[in-house]
């Protein structure tokens, strides 16, 4: 028998079996909580890529699987609403430094860092003080402070999801308010990657990537009925700062 042949398929398909199982479970996690697969994914994917490859892998599932969340009937408030918050998100996305030209930081630092502060956020689960919608100033620093996260890390709930959160909206205006904003959030990010020249968004990991993500949002809507979310959103937060260590450990 020959395993040499069998041992080198196996070496070639691996990479392409882990960016499915990422992608899987990423998906799973946001078909239970609606959000969460550019976290889940880049916390993963940074644990042995470089996070740049890796958000490109992250464009197509992300767009794809935000953009039937942005439906519903408040669109028109919202966007009056958070404009300013998109502004500010793409103008720093697209044109922050890349940091590390300016310093010798390892990529996975800043990312290990967010996923931590997220993770420690989501269990402290602090009251936010209501923000009105009108004082625009605030949602455009809001705006501005994700778009260089984004821009450094490729993950873009920080401080996004707590100014979303100080806007105290009804559930379903809440689902479609992050359902648009990281629609904005993936489109500025795939601006800054060139992610729209070349056929990147076309290629063949980012098919992979989007199939394994919609397979795992279809099991995550069928888990969602039968798990306790607050539980699993317990769960989920520990897991980042976890992964957020890994790769602060990787990175130092």
């Amino acid at each position: 028998m020959n395993t040499t042949g069998f041992d080198m398929s196996l070496a070639m398909l691996a990479p392409w079996i882990a960016i499915a199982a990422v992608f899987v479970l990423a998906g799973g996690v946001k078909g239970i909580t609606g959000m969460g697969l550019p976290t889940v994914a880049m916390s993963l994917l940074g644990l042995w890529m470089a996070p740049a490859h890796a958000a490109t892998l992250l464009v197509m599932p992300s767009l794809v699987t935000n953009i039937a969340q942005c439906l519903g009937p408040a669109w028109r408030r919202l966007v009056a609403m958070l404009w300013p918050v998109w502004l500010g998100m793409v103008v720093t996305t697209v044109c922050s430094p890349d940091l590390s030209a300016l310093a010798p930081i390892d990529a996975r630092l800043a990312l290990g860092v967010i996923l931590v502060v997220y993770g420690v956020w989501g269990l402290w689960k602090p009251v936010v003080p209501q923000v009105s919608p009108s004082a625009w100033w605030i949602g455009l620093a809001a705006g501005l402070a994700t778009g260089f996260v984004t821009a450094s890390t490729a993950v873009f709930v920080l401080p996004l999801v707590p100014y979303l959160q100080a806007l105290k909206l009804d559930k379903d205006t809440m689902i479609q308010a992050l359902g648009l904003s990281f629609t904005v959030a993936t489109l500025a990010l795939a601006a800054r990657l060139h992610a729209f020249e070349g056929g990147t968004l076309l290629s063949t990991p980012s098919f992979v990537a989007l199939g394994a993500a919609v397979a795992g949002l279809a099991v995550g809507a069928l888990v969602r009925a039968r798990i306790s979310a607050t539980t699993f959103q317990r769960a989920l937060f520990l897991v980042f700062i976890a992964l957020g260590a890994a790769n602060l450990w990787r990175a130092l």
